[in-house]
């Protein structure tokens, strides 16, 4: 190919290892680092704002029953699993190779710029943009040995000076400031760490919630919980092995005044085992107080209603007596639960209806309404089905929904369906015979229990990317110069600075340089700083 042909045509294309190298030096660009992280905290915002399977599968369930049109959508993208998709993932990665191919080479730059001393002067020192000159009676040895002990600096933001003494003449070089790219390191440098750290969190952690209602226990195995989700590096045998028996469930609430029905206390007591065999402990448990067992946290998240129900079968055979969690769906605790009777005879049985703490009658005078979370007139309402529940095939159910696929709903001599109003103590008859009482009310915890391996690392490394960032920040690069040379009337002295960060204070750093040097010269401050309004001036 002739010259000319190479300086009009194209380009030659890149080669592999070309265009591999190019595509390194713009990921591993500070732009590209700063473009990820801004991206990275986009793409966290559905994560607040749709809820996730990891955090509240129930909340995601009601969310796609409210919204049929979009849930499909979302799910298909990742919308209710955000922090664990393949979109988030990658930009997550893409940022901790981003940052760590910056930090390489400032960190070999900043090491080789630590073992390097002060440049020498420029031959113009006036053409900075901030010097003065003036004479002094003291030999240039005299200067340098003034000038060195004034921009030696504190102890803890040192600064590097070189003396050079050349007979007649000598200068003093002087840079500080060094600390501050050790800021911006150590900033970037805890970024990673943080990354790592809930990085760390997400693979090898686990988070379960349990309903466990007031005398009942929990084990802390994987068929115990209601919900359920791990980081793909977890391993189910690493579930630490402790039980808790829950002996009290508190909850409280304002009475009276602006904060009526509000929230004043929740608690929960009991024991617990941290391994199978040991003593018993008691553990008490609030909102923010976690009970700590081997490195897990058991977090009381929330609490409600269980009903103690207690169902016969027409020949008078017990065939249900436990307490039944009905789920919270307002402020005033209006619940809604499912009662499955698998030992029912002849056909199995089943209810769904709601539980209200604090019955009124509403307008509709068949309608009632809970006015306050608190237990003061409790009544639960049910309506009753017989038929196939679906648990004998082995597909596993929630027992918070009744499959009512093969049930049929009981009617009343009317032909209505028949409706079950109870308070405590009371019971109703089914039109087959069987009966149904509200036997008693106790309360229920839900617990979600977390382990998230390396959690104080991103702590740690939030406060130290703080100092390092304040560092950065407040540490300003900048080298000095005090040149000094006998001369006819004196030695004559040269003073200069120079910021590597531009700022407007230089001048008045330079004036405050230029008293102290005075200071330790002996002279009358007058004697640099004419000379150096002179300068000004013209």
């Amino acid at each position: 190919m002739s010259s000319r042909e190479r300086e009009g045509g194209p380009a030659p294309a890149l080669g592999s290892r070309e265009f591999g190298r190019w595509i390194w030096r713009q990921l591993t660009s500070m732009r590209t680092a700063l473009l990820l992280l801004l991206l990275l905290a986009i793409a966290a915002v559905p994560g607040s704002v749709v809820p996730q399977r990891g955090v509240d599968a129930r909340a995601v369930e009601a969310y796609m029953t409210r919204n049929p049109t979009l849930s499909p959508w979302l799910d298909r993208f990742g919308f209710f699993d955000v922090y664990t998709s393949p979109w988030f993932s990658a930009i997550y990665l893409l940022l901790m190779v981003s940052l760590i191919g910056c930090i390489l080479p400032r960190t070999r730059v900043y090491l080789k710029a630590l073992r390097a001393r002060p440049p020498k002067a420029p031959k113009r020192l006036e053409r900075l943009p901030a010097s003065a000159t003036f004479t002094v009676d003291a030999s240039p040895a005299e200067v340098a040995s003034a000038a060195r002990d004034v921009l030696r600096g504190p102890r803890f933001l040192p600064a590097r000076v070189d003396v050079v003494e050349d007979g007649d003449s000598s200068e003093v070089r002087v840079e500080k400031g060094y600390l501050r790219e050790l800021g911006n390191l150590v900033f970037h440098v805890s970024i990673v760490l943080v990354l790592i750290g809930v990085a760390g969190g997400a693979l090898f952690g686990y988070r379960g919630a349990a309903i466990v209602t007031q005398g009942s226990g929990f084990a802390n195995v994987l068929t115990q919980y209601d919900e359920f989700a791990s980081g793909a590096l977890f391993d189910p045998d690493d579930l630490p092995p402790f039980s808790l028996q829950l002996d009290e469930v508190q909850a409280r609430f304002w009475t009276d005044g602006p904060q009526r029905g509000a929230p004043r206390l929740f608690r929960a007591a009991g024991t617990v085992e941290t391994e199978p065999g040991a003593d018993p402990q008691p553990f008490e448990i609030r909102v923010n107080q976690p009970l700590g067992v081997d490195g897990t946290s058991v977090f009381l998240v929330g609490q409600g209603y269980a009903p103690v129900l207690r169902v016969t079968d027409p020949e008078g055979n017990v065939v249900f007596d436990d307490a039944v969690p009905f789920l919270p769906q307002d402020g005033t605790y209006t619940s809604n639960g499912v009662v499955q009777v698998p030992d029912a005879e002849p056909q199995q049985l089943g209810f769904q209806g709601f539980f209200l703490p604090t019955a009124v009658v509403g307008e509709d005078e068949d309608a009632s309404v809970s006015i306050f979370p608190g237990a003061v007139n409790p009544i639960i309402g049910l309506f009753a089905f017989e038929g196939d529940l679906g648990l004998d095939d082995g597909t596993p159910q929630s027992v918070f929904i009744l499959d009512k696929t093969n049930l049929t709903q009981i009617l009343d001599e009317d032909g209505e369906n028949f409706r079950i109003s109870l308070s405590p103590g009371q019971e109703a008859e089914l039109p087959n015979g069987a009966t149904i009482e509200f036997a008693d009310l106790r309360l229920f915890a839900r617990f979600q229990v977390a382990s998230t391996p390396l959690v104080e690392l991103p702590l740690v490394a939030i406060s130290v990317g703080i100092l390092g960032l304040v560092l950065s920040l407040v540490v300003r690069p900048r080298r000095t110069w005090v040149r000094s040379r006998r001369g006819s009337a004196g030695t004559v002295v040269e003073v200069a600075a120079l910021d590597r960060v531009p700022r407007d204070d230089l001048p008045d750093d330079l004036d405050d340089l230029l008293e102290r040097l005075a200071d330790a010269l002996g002279v009358p401050a007058s004697v640099t700083r004419s000379e150096h309004e002179e300068n000004d001036q013209s």
